[in-house]
C-alpha cells in the first residue's frame, strides 16, 4: 500500500515538472506586446487672408536712379511704399515701408529727330517688412487726380475704364522723367505732370530728344491690375 502510495506520489511530482517546463517554455515563445505610442493630431491654424482689389494704386518712392542711357531691359529695381493699403474692407495688408520689386520691360535711348528716350516697366512682387512675399502684377501710374484718386484710408484708387499703362519718358533741358501713355507713345502720348528736373515739351526742332533720368526719390503709383490677397499686416509673422 505504502508502495502504490509512494508511485503515486513520484507520478504527480514527474506531472508538476513537466507541466511547469512546458509553461515555461510556451511563455518563452510568446511575443512581447508592443504598446504604440499615441500620435498628437496639430491643427492646422488657417490664417485669414484679405483682398487688394484690381485697381489699387500703391503709392511708392523709388530707390535708386532710372535712366534710358544706363538701364537694360530685364534689370530690376525697388521702390517703397509710402502710404499704407488696405483690403476692400479696411484692413491693413501693405504697410508704409514694404518694398516693390519693378522689371525694365524695354528701353530706348534718345534719339535724332526730337526723339525722347522711353523706360516700359511693369511691378512683379511686393515684400513687407516682416518678410512676407506676394507676387503681383502691376503697372507703372501717376497720382493725379485723373488716374490715382486718394482715398481717406491713406491708398488710392485708380479709376479702371479711365487707366492706361504708362511708361517713362524723357523731357526738358534738365532730363526730367515726364509720365507718358505707352500706347501711341511719342511726344503726342504725353499725359502727366513732371516728376523730376526741369520739365517741358518734346519739339520736332529739336536735334536730339532728352534721355529718360529718374531720380532716386521720385514718387509714382504703382497700377495693381490683378486682385491680390494678403493676411492683416502682422509685424511678427516668421520670415520665410
Amino acid at each position: 500500500m505504502k508502495r502504490i502510495f509512494n508511485k503515486q506520489m513520484l507520478v504527480a511530482a514527474i506531472a508538476v515538472i513537466v507541466g511547469l517546463g512546458v509553461t515555461d517554455a510556451f511563455a518563452q515563445k510568446r511575443k512581447p506586446v508592443i504598446r504604440k505610442k499615441r500620435t498628437t493630431v496639430t491643427k492646422k491654424v488657417v490664417v485669414p487672408v484679405y483682398s487688394v482689389p484690381s485697381g489699387t494704386v500703391m503709392r511708392t518712392r523709388l530707390n535708386s536712379k532710372l535712366s534710358s542711357k544706363t538701364s537694360t531691359e530685364g534689370s530690376t529695381f525697388t521702390a517703397t511704399v509710402t502710404e499704407p493699403v488696405y483690403s476692400n474692407n479696411g484692413v491693413v495688408v501693405i504697410p508704409v515701408g514694404s518694398t516693390v520689386t519693378g522689371r525694365v520691360d524695354s528701353v530706348q535711348k534718345a534719339r535724332k529727330g526730337g526723339k525722347p528716350g522711353t523706360i516700359d516697366v511693369s511691378f512683379t512682387s511686393v515684400r513687407l517688412p516682416n518678410g512676407t512675399t506676394r507676387a503681383i502684377n502691376g503697372s507703372l501710374t501717376d497720382l493725379d487726380t485723373k488716374d490715382g484718386k486718394s482715398d481717406n484710408e491713406g491708398s488710392a484708387s485708380g479709376d479702371k475704364m479711365k487707366h492706361r499703362k504708362l511708361i517713362f519718358i524723357g523731357g526738358g533741358g534738365a532730363g526730367g522723367a515726364l509720365l507718358g501713355a505707352a500706347i501711341g507713345g511719342g511726344k503726342g502720348a504725353l499725359i502727366g505732370g513732371i516728376i523730376g528736373g526741369v520739365g517741358g515739351l518734346i519739339t520736332e526742332t529739336q536735334t536730339k530728344g532728352e534721355d529718360v533720368d529718374v531720380k532716386s526719390g521720385t514718387e509714382f503709383g504703382v497700377y495693381v491690375n490683378q486682385s491680390v490677397s494678403l493676411p492683416k499686416f502682422n509685424e511678427a509673422t516668421v520670415r520665410p
